[in-house]
C-alpha cells in the first residue's frame, strides 16, 4: 500500500487540496485513446462497456482507485483486447458514482498521483498493473517570474477566445503552481500525445517549461492564422 500526502503546505489555499488516501500497489487501469489525466484535477467519465462496468463495480467496492491511462498508436485494431498504453499514468479516486438504470454509470475521478507501471496483469476482463507511485515534491514551487510569464503568455493567447473569462479564476495567486499547471495542462487545446509529454515532465518546473513551450507554438499558430484571414 502506498499513501498519497497532503501536499499542500499550511497557510496556502488551494482548490486542488488532496487529503491523505491510500493508494494500492496494484490498481485497474483504464486505457482511453484521447484522455490524459492529471494529480489535483477531476475527470467525469461515463461509463458503459461491460468490462468498465465490472471494473468501477469491483473498485467501488474497495479501495475506490483506478489509474487512467492513454493508449499508444494502433489501438484500434486491438481495442477490445489489451492494446499497448504509456507506462506513466494518474491515480484516481472515485469521488462520486451514478449507477443508471441500463447498467451504464457516470462516476467523478479525483486525481491524487502520477504512477508508473512496473507489471501488467490480465486475469480480469479489465487491465491491471501493480505501479509505483511518483509524488510531486512538497517543497516544489514555481519561482514568481516563471509562473508570471506563462500567465502573461495564456492571457495573449486566450485574449481573443470566447471563453477567455472563464479562465481568469486559474490565474488567481491562491491557486497553487500545481493547480494551476495541472488545470492548464488538461484543459488548453494540446493533442493527446502533447498532453502525455506534459504528464510525464520530471517535476512541476519541466512541466511547466513545457507547458509554455506549447503556449507559445499555440499562440505562434493562432497569429498565423490571423494573418491569412
Amino acid at each position: 500500500m502506498q499513501i498519497d500526502r497532503e501536499r499542500e503546505p499550511k497557510g496556502r489555499a488551494s482548490s486542488g487540496r488532496v487529503e491523505p488516501f491510500p493508494i494500492p500497489n496494484r490498481l485497474p487501469v483504464f486505457p482511453l485513446p484521447n484522455v490524459v489525466f492529471f494529480p489535483k484535477t477531476y475527470l467525469p467519465l461515463h461509463i458503459f462497456e461491460p468490462r468498465y462496468r465490472q471494473m468501477i463495480a469491483d473498485a467501488a467496492m474497495g479501495h475506490r482507485c483506478i489509474a487512467m491511462a492513454l493508449l499508444k498508436e494502433g489501438w484500434e485494431t486491438d481495442y477490445y483486447g489489451n492494446p499497448a498504453i504509456y507506462p506513466t499514468l494518474c491515480v484516481g479516486r472515485i469521488m462520486s458514482a451514478q449507477p443508471l438504470s441500463d447498467g451504464r454509470s457516470n462516476i467523478l475521478l479525483q486525481g491524487l498521483e502520477r504512477c508508473d507501471i512496473q507489471e501488467e496483469h490480465f486475469e480480469k476482463p479489465y487491465r491491471e498493473a501493480t505501479i509505483q507511485l511518483k509524488p510531486q515534491p512538497s517543497e516544489e514551487r514555481l519561482a514568481a517570474g516563471v509562473r508570471r510569464a506563462m500567465v502573461e503568455l495564456l492571457s495573449r493567447y486566450l485574449q481573443t477566445r470566447e471563453d477567455n473569462t472563464a479562465w481568469q479564476g486559474f490565474f488567481r495567486e491562491e491557486v497553487s503552481d500545481e493547480v494551476l499547471v495541472n488545470t492548464l495542462s488538461t484543459y488548453l487545446e494540446c493533442t493527446p500525445l502533447e498532453k502525455q509529454f506534459l504528464l510525464e515532465a520530471d517535476g512541476l518546473l519541466q512541466r511547466a517549461r513545457r507547458l509554455n513551450d506549447l503556449i507559445q507554438f499555440m499562440l505562434h499558430d493562432q497569429q498565423g492564422a490571423g494573418g491569412w484571414e
